[in-house]
């Protein structure tokens, strides 16, 4: 008897303990370093047992949408949430965000990479912590490349990507020269068209905030874009964006893929990808003005002002991104796919160097990208692949639909331009630019 009542106390004691851990949920993206993330965090519960984690994970375009509700309106529904390097100056000054001041001692701030750490921070004071760094790339089948002839060129042109996709073609085969976001999206197919354009010669703007896609520039970025996806990309590309197109190249459907360098350690996956043996890696495209095209981006973890738990959002942040959870992925899933491209201690160590062949390319590609000269001719603006004003995620979905549209071919080239720069004017007007 005395047995069976120790026994249901026990049992009563734990279900207590269960019953009494704090409960934070957090709001992901469905990218494969997230997912790792979410399958690992039984690691964290283990060493937490007082906090238990609820997790929210969405399509890119719809958390983007949910998350900027949320923290517009204080509603409190997330405690830790996954955001860009575009939100975080601009949220932390409307006072949305929690500072991160409780990360820990042996966290080592200075560790993040200074491209990185410095797009997170505002007066010095760090507003989220970078979960993957990355920039964008060109990924390649060397064996395709061969096959045409051609070798690929440590930094190609955009001309001599012209030139490859179309030798790489072979429809027949079901396998398309290059593959190229073309979801409308101000963080989908306008990311790559930004940093594209930037190339060009293009902008957004003029120093005076007026638009310009009335330029010759976005012009010839749009015709290229257009022409080389019809001609050499697959079918329905207007729906593809990150996920789709890395589908898509490890299936072995894409010769090409310019697009962000995290994708490095996927298509290299021996398990993941079919090609992972017949992958080469190149700087983006550049058309000899001076820039490439780049962009620059970190997918963070960040506390909401509204969030009522930020101390234990902050211990899962602060394991999250630390330098114990990189060894942690290591051990599970090997060093290439580590999280890349936040700190310098993973680029200085030849265990990750001699298991990534993408790695110094994405270190290269990262700290080449200057968010604050990101065009060939001066802008009033901060951002390589998007603008850093509130406005741009309406304006930049808006002209992503445009572009979409061109792509369909429920547009020309022409006009999408026009219909963008209208648009785009309209609600630099309304917002009262320049201020």
């Amino acid at each position: 008897m005395l047995k069976k009542l120790s026994l249901l106390l026990a049992g009563a004691l734990s279900l207590g303990s269960t019953v009494n851990a704090e409960t934070i949920t957090i709001a992901t993206v469905n990218n494969g370093d997230m997912i790792t993330m979410k399958e690992l965090s039984s690691d964290f519960e283990k060493q937490n047992p007082d906090i238990s984690l609820k997790w929210v994970t969405l399509e890119e375009n719809i958390l983007r949408q949910r998350v900027t509700t949320d923290v517009a309106t204080k509603g409190g529904q997330y405690d830790v949430m996954t955001i860009g390097t575009y939100e975080v100056p601009i949220w932390s000054k409307q006072g949305w965000l929690e500072a991160l001041n409780g990360l820990g001692e042996s966290y080592d701030v200075d560790d993040l990479l200074p491209a990185i750490r410095s797009g997170l921070s505002v007066d010095n004071k760090l507003y989220a912590a970078p979960f993957y760094g990355e920039s964008s790339m060109v990924m390649y089948r060397t064996d395709l490349m061969e096959k045409a002839g051609l070798k690929m060129p440590k930094a190609p042109t955009w001309e001599f990507i012209r030139t490859a996709a179309e030798a790489m073609t072979d429809k027949d085969a079901g396998v398309y020269g290059i593959c190229l976001r073309g979801k409308a999206g101000w963080g989908e197919n306008i990311a790559l068209l930004t940093s594209m354009s930037n190339s060009f010669g293009a902008r957004w703007f003029d120093e005076n905030w007026k638009p310009q896609f009335d330029s010759d520039a976005w012009k010839a970025t749009l015709e290229y874009y257009v022409d080389v996806m019809d001609k050499y990309g697959p079918p329905g590309a207007s729906a593809n964006g990150f996920n789709e197109n890395l589908a898509l190249f490890q299936t072995g459907k894409c010769g090409m893929w310019i697009d962000a360098t995290v994708a490095g350690g996927f298509v290299t996956n021996q398990k993941d990808s079919e090609v992972a043996d017949k992958v080469g890696f190149a700087l983006a495209p550049d058309n000899g003005l001076g820039k490439r095209g780049n962009w620059l981006w970190a997918w963070t973890l960040a506390i909401p002002s509204s969030s009522k738990k930020s101390d234990a959002a902050m211990k899962f942040i602060s394991w999250a991104t630390s330098k114990e959870y990189a060894s942690l992925v290591a051990e599970k899933k090997g060093w290439a796919n580590v999280p890349p491209g936040t700190r310098a201690s993973l680029y200085a160590n030849p265990d990750y160097m001699n298991a990534a062949p993408f790695a110094q390319i994405t270190l290269d590609s990262i700290n080449s990208a200057d968010p604050k000269n990101p065009t060939v001719d001066p802008v009033p603006y901060v951002g390589v692949q998007f603008v850093a004003i509130p406005e741009f995620q309406g304006i930049g979905t808006a002209v992503g639909q445009q572009f979409s549209a061109a792509l369909t071919g429920r547009m020309t080239v022409d006009q999408a331009l026009q219909s963008s720069q209208r648009l785009v004017e309209r609600a630099m007007r309304k917002a009262r630019y320049p201020k």
